[in-house]
């Protein structure tokens, strides 16, 4: 594994920071504008990057990720241009770490072994294959460390406790916890009774919970850290400035700057 999730985790503890990510699709608006975002990202100070590969049926995603995926098929980009631009992000950037938020068929059209190994050529540290249940994930997570990437798994506040020692034993670099049932966008409210799942995480030594679905203002950011998340993902919120800005970096650069005010403003 690239050790850049542990880095990064341990750098903020040791600051009393939580950690904030943030989710953009691939190749939408286009690929040269999504090159320029991340970089945006990561000069307004994210500290970390999940980015999604277009695909048709996102099944995790709402209508925001959704859309952003159309655009950027209607565009014609494919997994191989994804690849490139997270390999040229890699040479600009060498320690913010990076996932992959994709799905099964993406990784088995192009086969398993060759998708993780273009995944780790590229610099990427982390996939997660979000239509696989977590029972069926050890094919994906053998694979994923063979190539030194790390395998992300899901866990949410109804996972029975078996199944959370399961995702401890296999899951690497973060546990992605999802704030709330459903798929991922702004429309409704996040819900924080993840005590028992941060404890069960946790006991079982899971990597550092992180919180996603539904974190779009600073007052998420507070509290899922103050609930016991390490970090929080926002995806939708920043998709819809991409959506709806004709220059977008200036936005994202603010939207940034709160949000991780926000993690930097109370122990994770």
């Amino acid at each position: 594994m690239s050790g850049r999730y542990e880095a990064m985790f341990e750098r903020l503890r040791a600051r009393g920071e939580g950690a904030f990510g943030a989710f953009v699709m691939l190749g939408d608006p286009d690929l040269q504008a999504s090159a320029a975002i991340l970089d945006a990202l990561v000069e307004a100070g994210v500290d970390m990057l999940e980015v999604g590969i277009p695909f048709s049926d996102p099944v995790a995603d709402g209508p925001t990720i959704q859309a952003a995926a159309d655009r950027a098929l209607r565009l014609g980009v494919t997994p191989a241009d994804c690849f490139d631009l997270l390999g040229a992000f890699r040479t600009r950037h060498r320690h913010v770490p990076v996932g992959i938020l994709t799905y099964a068929n993406i990784v088995l059209a192009r086969g398993r072994d060759a998708f993780y190994a273009a995944a780790a050529q590229a610099g990427v540290d982390s996939v997660l294959v979000a239509d696989v249940p977590v029972f069926e994930a050890e094919p994906y997570v053998d694979t994923a460390q063979r190539h030194g990437v790390a395998p992300v798994l899901i866990a949410a506040p109804n996972t029975p406790a078996a199944t959370l020692e399961r995702i401890a034993r296999l899951g690497s670099g973060y546990t992605y916890c999802v704030a709330r049932p459903g798929v991922t966008g702004t429309e409704a409210e996040m819900a924080l009774d993840h005590d028992a799942l941060f404890e069960g995480l946790a006991r079982h030594g899971a990597p550092p919970p992180v919180l996603g679905f539904g974190i779009s203002t600073p007052a998420h950011v507070r509290s899922a850290l103050a609930a016991g998340a390490a970090g929080v993902i926002s995806g939708s919120a920043i998709v819809k400035i991409v959506a709806n800005e004709r220059d977008p970096v200036p936005a994202l650069k603010a939207f940034v700057a709160a949000m991780k005010q926000s993690a930097a403003a109370q122990p994770a």
